[in-house]
């Protein structure tokens, strides 16, 4: 490719996500009559407005509590300005918006709604949920917990398993908004109260599911997730917030577990020999 050609597909690329300048365009405009720099400026908006709408809509799919929490004109500016930004570098724009966490966070009109970082990066681990890679229920394996082997053994989490560890209620705000349990008023005084609460997200057949978490279960998860002993995790389970933490009931929980698809088996963990 020639450097002239370079060029001029970086100054296209530029005017279509609306980043470049009219000087910076001009020597690549159609030179031949003013009827075809006015039909190639046309073009250039139409291509613009429907990378806007382009980006509105597959950041509304991902991020719908965000979106109704800032406001449909908001939201949409929003959009317009992260797809100048970081425009998508795949075809698939399912897989496009993660950086928009990090976007709101650092956005100085945010700022004084510093839950909506938050809340956007809850709606993506659920949207990552939705795609994640099935795990293959293995029920039989369950006998290893009961089995009296000397080696250790763990639980295999399910499809999406992830976890968030907020300073703002952002299950009950997304919950709130997506199912209206808890109410959109108990979660407003939840947020006012500063409340801070732990999410768990996961995938149960096809449906991406996400609730609030305690302490506890959110240690349990952490453990499980990196492959620790079961017993190791269950050890840093039952001290996870002093005397005032409730008895955490692992035997209850893991039938909920098994049920709800957040546990699908158990395994040995392997163990290296010096």
């Amino acid at each position: 490719m020639s450097p002239d050609s370079f060029s001029e597909q970086q100054a296209l690329l530029q005017a279509v996500l609306g980043a470049g300048d009219a000087a910076a365009l001009s020597p690549h405009l159609p030179k031949d009559g003013a009827m075809r720099q006015r039909l190639w400026q046309r073009g250039l908006q139409a291509y613009r407005a429907n990378g806007h709408a382009l980006a509105e809509r597959a950041l509304a799919a991902a991020y719908p509590v965000l979106a109704e929490l800032m406001g449909l004109e908001n939201f949409s500016a929003l959009a317009r300005h992260f797809w100048t930004e970081h425009p998508p570098l795949r075809g698939d724009m399912a897989c496009w918006g993660d950086a928009l966490v990090a976007f709101v966070d650092a956005a100085p009109q945010l700022a004084d709604e510093p839950y909506l970082a938050d809340v956007a990066r809850l709606e993506w681990l659920m949207h990552l949920a939705a795609s994640a890679a099935d795990v293959e229920t293995d029920l039989p394996s369950f006998a290893l917990l009961a089995s009296g082997e000397p080696a250790p053994v763990t639980l295999v989490p399910g499809a999406g398993i992830a976890l968030l560890a907020s300073s703002y209620p952002v299950a009950s705000i997304v919950n709130a908004h997506r199912l209206g349990q808890p109410s959109l008023q108990q979660a407003g005084e939840r947020l006012r109260e500063g409340c801070a609460e732990h999410a768990l997200v996961w995938r149960q057949g096809f449906r991406p599911c996400m609730r609030s978490s305690t302490v506890a279960e959110h240690q349990l998860l952490s453990g499980l997730i990196a492959g620790e002993p079961l017993e190791d995790v269950l050890q840093a389970a039952s001290m996870p917030g002093g005397s005032k933490a409730p008895a955490f009931d692992f035997n209850t929980w893991l039938a909920e577990a098994v049920q709800i698809g957040l546990v699908c088996g158990a395994r040995r963990v392997p163990t290296t020999k010096g």
